[in-house]
């Protein structure tokens, strides 16, 4: 039996990017869930529902479901851009303590080996973005 990275049997194909970042877990929460952090990892044009079941629409088409919020640590949420036949999930989480946070976004339900390596490189790049952004304020 052989096993390719990245797939699973509960989740199939997935993706994990993380960094630990210069800045209390409020810091970067705050910015994450700002517009102009929402419009870096989820999509431009869209106010982060709050509300387990509540949806959403990005100006660039990409549509989901808030699946959990929880203030100051994660928001889990379907995920389907306007060239996707399928939804995905995605996890972004805070971890950490005093002036040092983990910021982390995790993928799941990718369809095959090649979307995950594309959600990896648009995962890094978020990540960069972020920091690029946290630095400037």
């Amino acid at each position: 039996m052989t096993s390719s990275v990245g797939k699973t049997a509960d989740v199939g194909w997935n993706i994990g990017v993380s960094r630990t970042l210069p800045y209390t877990a409020g810091t970067v929460w705050e910015f994450l869930v700002s517009r102009d952090g929402v419009a870096i990892w989820l999509g431009p044009g869209v106010e982060l529902p709050r509300e387990t079941g509540a949806e959403y629409e990005t100006a660039n088409g990409t549509v989901g479901e808030m699946r959990s919020f929880v203030e100051g640590d994660r928001v889990r949420l379907t995920w389907r851009p306007s060239d996707w036949d399928h939804d995905s999930t995605v996890q972004v989480r805070l971890s950490g303590s005093g002036a040092k946070t983990t910021l982390r976004f995790h993928q799941e339900w990718l369809s095959d080996a090649e979307e995950r390596e594309q959600q990896r490189a648009y995962w890094q790049d978020v990540t960069e973005r972020v920091v690029a952004a946290l630095a400037e304020r």
